[in-house]
């Protein structure tokens, strides 16, 4: 008989929108995670922080230090997921990272840089080979930013993960790409997704979380949509539809 030791985590998909103003922005996530209870893996927007703000990149890659100090402290007894813009030598990446209790636990640079936005002008493009499945707390993590959610090979590579995190910029024109994949992503890795994307116009707005089983849940207009994570309902839906996962 397997015996669970319960976590008693929530999940918790954040929604907002990404203004001009970065300290802003820093406080409207700080404000969202301090409402969490304590044990909560917490995702939200891709560079939710200052934007793709071309015009400022400068300003934009330095926030990064200030981010950083303020997101060590609020992640006591909580997990943050997240990406920001950060300078490494002579180079630009956008970092996945996550906090948990005071420390930067784990990041990696996006693996695939977004094109259409011209994303490869302005950052360095990270490898895939730092994509693996990080463990907290006896909670099995990984992540995929935005567009690389788009790469079957991205998704082998997090078999077996508890819950997978997709911090997005996604473009509104393909809502229900996002939405798809997202779903498909849960089912086929049989696990929690917690997807978070901006509320900006071009954005679509979908951010939710999706369970081992497919039940999908949006955040419609709510900054936070939460619902408790619970491993047996993983280990269920992989004895009850085996496919050879963990």
């Amino acid at each position: 008989m397997t015996t669970f030791k319960q976590s008693k985590y929530r999940l918790c998909s954040l929604l907002f929108k990404t203004t001009k103003n970065y300290n802003t922005n820093l406080q409207t996530l700080l404000a969202l995670v301090n409402k969490t209870p304590k044990k909560s893996l917490i995702v939200a927007p891709e560079v939710c922080l200052t934007g793709f703000d071309y015009e400022n990149y400068d300003a934009a890659i330095e926030f990064s230090h200030i981010a950083n100090e303020e997101l060590k402290s609020a992640s006591k007894e909580k997990i943050i997921i997240l990406s920001m813009l950060e300078r490494r030598g002579d180079e630009v990446f956008n970092f996945a990272k996550i906090f948990h209790n005071g420390e930067v636990v784990y990041e990696r640079a996006k693996a695939k840089l977004f094109r259409f936005g011209d994303e490869q002008i302005y950052m360095s493009e990270g490898s895939g080979e730092d994509i693996r499945i990080v463990e907290i707390d006896g909670i099995k993590i990984g992540i995929l930013i935005c567009f690389e959610l788009r790469f079957k090979d991205f998704w082998q590579k997090l078999e077996g993960c508890d819950v997978i995190a997709v911090p997005s910029w996604w473009g509104i024109l393909r809502t229900e790409h996002f939405r798809v994949l997202t779903q498909a992503l849960a089912i086929i890795n049989q696990c929690y997704v917690v997807a978070s994307d901006s509320q900006n116009e071009e954005c679509t707005k979908m951010s939710g979380i999706i369970t081992p089983h497919g039940e999908d849940e949006r955040n419609k207009n709510m900054a936070c949509l939460e619902i408790e994570y619970d491993e047996k309902e993983i280990v269920k839906m992989r004895r009850y539809m085996d496919v050879n996962i963990g």
